[in-house]
């Protein structure tokens, strides 16, 4: 249950927003009908409620502002970075982001940023700012507050988080889940973070405490990874040909369940043979929600053996983003396997 604790916003909080692009900043060309980027100044005319905070608001936007489909790793390298050199002037920050690809960004972001003791929310929309039913308002207006609030003087959401239709979630938990409802992101694995309704419910024991340690900046990410679903009738060469890809460092397996496999001999031997080259593979399962548990079944058991790295309930995302900022940021092999294994900014349930 989330304590009723006294919050506070004044005069003296400051919001940097990082504005990237999305849906959230659009608005129909009366004349083409086709959707186009408006700059934030435009946002602020849609959104008056903004006006009525009564903290410090700043804006900084990436030119040119992204589809999100376009997002890559040296986006979110450029948002760290701004993050770094407006840290020590802002209580918290807002980036607003293009559904489709938002999720990805939050969970790359939670790595990136180690001891991160100031909120940093990432929301969007799904609808453009300027239609009469759009979503953006309340949740622009919302992840502001979110980001300026403090309780009992210290911020209220210390960690990367996301915000959409009333539901905060832990940012390396989510996942967007439907392409036309409001509703567009879950976290099946980890409970919301905060709930917003008449008023904004922090449930603070599912919440990152605040970090001992000095902001911490990693802008190395290493994208040498691919990803695998696995599929009955699954072809050999296919599989095979992912495998010999000469840059791979690091492979995802989508599989059944809690993390079983086909069985089947030359499976195997594709497996053994890269694992044999240092090519690191981790486990996920394709399900939604639940966890991955190597050797529940025979299937899986020989996963394990080859040394398959269970992901336990990390979500995809958050699988591809941690693998890309351990290659980049880690040498030994070893070590990055036995970081794939454990809980570094709340992504997986140890």
């Amino acid at each position: 249950m989330a304590r009723k604790l006294k919050t506070t916003v004044g005069s003296k909080t400051s919001v940097l927003i990082i504005y990237t692009g999305g849906t959230i900043g659009m608005v129909q060309d009366h004349i083409s009908g086709e959707l186009k980027p408006i700059d934030f100044k435009q946002i602020k005319e849609q959104v008056p409620e903004i006006r009525k905070f009564d903290y410090n608001i700043d804006v900084v936007s990436f030119k040119p502002v992204l589809d999100s489909s376009d997002m890559r790793p040296s986006h979110w390298i450029e948002m760290a970075e701004l993050i770094e050199k407006h840290y020590a002037a802002y209580d918290g920050f807002v980036i607003l982001h293009g559904s489709d690809t938002l999720a990805y960004t939050a969970s790359a972001l939670s790595f990136m940023l180690e001891n991160l003791g100031k909120p940093v929310i990432l929301t969007g929309s799904q609808l453009p700012v300027g239609e009469i039913r759009t979503d953006a308002k309340e949740n622009l207006v919302t992840a502001i507050e979110i980001a300026a609030t403090r309780i009992d003087g210290k911020p209220a959401v210390p960690e990367v988080a996301v915000y959409f239709d009333y539901l905060l979630f832990r940012g390396n938990r989510v996942t967007k889940i439907n392409s036309s409802k409001f509703e567009a992101f879950q976290s099946i694995n980890y409970q919301p973070i905060a709930e917003a309704g008449v008023h904004i419910r922090f449930h603070t024991h599912l919440i990152q405490k605040l970090p001992s340690g000095k902001l911490k900046v990693h802008k190395k990410l290493n994208d040498q990874i691919g990803v695998i679903p696995i599929y009955p009738g699954i072809s050999k060469d296919w599989f095979a040909n992912q495998l010999k890809c000469k840059s791979l460092k690091a492979i995802i397996l989508q599989t059944f369940g809690s993390g079983n496999a086909p069985s089947s001999g030359w499976f195997i031997e594709e497996l053994q043979k890269a694992a044999d080259r240092g090519l690191i593979m981790i486990n996920i399962t394709q399900c939604p929600g639940g966890t991955v548990e190597q050797g529940r079944y025979t299937t899986s058991s020989k996963l394990a053996a080859m040394g398959v790295i269970g992901g336990a309930d990390l979500t995809v995302e958050a699988a591809i983003t941690k693998l890309m900022f351990l290659l980049g940021t880690q040498s030994k092999l070893s070590e990055i396997k036995r970081l794939m294994k454990i809980s570094l900014r709340g992504e997986l349930t140890n």
